[in-house]
């Protein structure tokens, strides 16, 4: 078997998919159709999950038919997953809440795409995965298509592990129709990393006729605050879940995922946070000015759901006095764009000079010029409040 291919983010992302789910739920969106189209025709063909059976594929009248077939999957001890971008997530939003809340291990590859607003557009920014930050499910971002493909990956193993949903998000067309040559992962050595304990317990609270409980109850004051704290402690250890699959990730492919990846000098004044395949463009052009002498830095967010202020501050250079958090997407009347508020949320207590900016909406080009400039502001002075 040749050791590596050509393939965009979609095709990686689909293979992997594929291998981990028993059922996906599926609807047609631009520019996520062909990780459901890539299922669908490897369903059709000589290909089996790692449990050794073909997946079933179901298209729906809608994304909120699509989620709402998985997460009854998932209520049935069927790992489940779907695909989808902008408003095709946006009508997923009311199942999410509840894949979240009864701790469901589903998973949602996004193409991350704009929303209609004032127009629409079928491109890339983050406008989309944002509107579901609050719902409870963990989040990975990805740069480029090798990225998606392995956190597609950390996505399903991390879901297991946990019991919680996931999504996995990459740029629309940026990302998700890019091309690379990718090195193909030993699907056998990846198996091996499913905490069997965690799916057999998924299994165990299968609703069925065997099996029978309660769920979907009505609470009262009394108990619903105290059930939606419970939840807590399950957010927190996700982190080290998720840091644990990077790193046996990173053993098997020579990458080197954190939640947050630093790159840059070591004693650098000014840095640049981002997620997206903008991290591409910023890591490049600090080489090229660092190599003439600045002390320029980035920051490549991976794990944005659950934000973990630790894993953020241990890896930060203490020498850092300027931040410029870049968001892809406009959060209307609020005072700054999320990852922006939470890095701000994160640094308070810092005496770090933090502002926020926007790139690339509806896959504007952001080249290394436009990222030059942001440093150059931020050394001017003129950022300082």
């Amino acid at each position: 078997m040749n050791k590596y291919k050509s393939m965009d983010a979609n095709e990686a992302v689909s293979s992997v998919a594929y291998k981990f789910s028993e059922l996906c739920g599926i609807y047609p969106i631009t520019p996520a159709s062909p990780m459901a189209e890539k299922v669908d025709l490897l369903a059709n063909s000589d290909n089996y999950n790692f449990w050794g059976n073909k997946v079933k594929v179901i298209e729906m009248q809608s994304e909120a038919g699509a989620a709402a077939l998985v997460h009854g999957g998932l209520q049935s001890g069927v790992l489940s997953t779907t695909f989808t971008a902008s408003q095709g997530l946006l009508l997923m939003i009311p199942t999410l809440y509840k894949m979240a809340g009864e701790m469901l291990p589903g998973v949602l590859h996004v193409a991350a795409r704009s929303l209609a607003t004032h127009a629409l557009s079928i491109f890339g920014d983050h406008q989309d995965i944002y509107a579901v930050r609050q719902t409870g499910v963990c989040m990975l971002a990805s740069s480029s298509p090798e990225d998606a493909y392995h956190m597609a990956a950390i996505a399903h193993l991390s879901a297991i592990k946990s019991s919680l949903p996931f999504v996995n998000f990459f740029d629309g067309f940026r990302t998700s129709h890019e091309i690379d040559k990718i090195e193909l992962l030993d699907f056998d050595k990846i198996k091996t990393l499913i905490d069997e304990d965690a799916l057999n317990n998924f299994r165990k609270r299968a609703m069925n006729n065997e099996n029978y409980n309660t769920r979907g109850t009505a609470q009262n004051d009394d108990i619903y605050f105290q059930n939606t704290e419970a939840r807590n402690n399950d957010y927190t250890s996700v982190v080290k879940t998720v840091e644990t699959y990077m790193n046996e990730i990173n053993k098997i492919t020579g990458s080197d995922y954190k939640p947050f990846n630093y790159y840059g000098a070591d004693d650098a004044k000014y840095i640049i946070i981002a997620m997206g395949s903008v991290c591409d463009t910023i890591r490049e052009t600090v080489d090229y000015l660092n190599s003439t002498g600045k002390k320029y830095g980035m920051f490549e967010v991976h794990l944005c759901r659950p934000f973990s202020n630790k894993r953020l501050t241990e890896v930060l250079p203490s020498t850092v006095k300027n931040i410029a958090v870049l968001d892809r997407t406009k959060e209307v009347a609020a005072y700054g764009e999320p990852l922006f508020l939470d890095v701000s949320a994160c640094l308070r207590n810092k005496d770090i000079n933090i502002i926020g900016g926007r790139y690339g909406l509806s896959s504007k080009d952001t080249s290394p010029k436009d990222i030059k400039a942001v440093f150059d502001f931020m050394k001017s002075g003129k950022s300082h409040h």
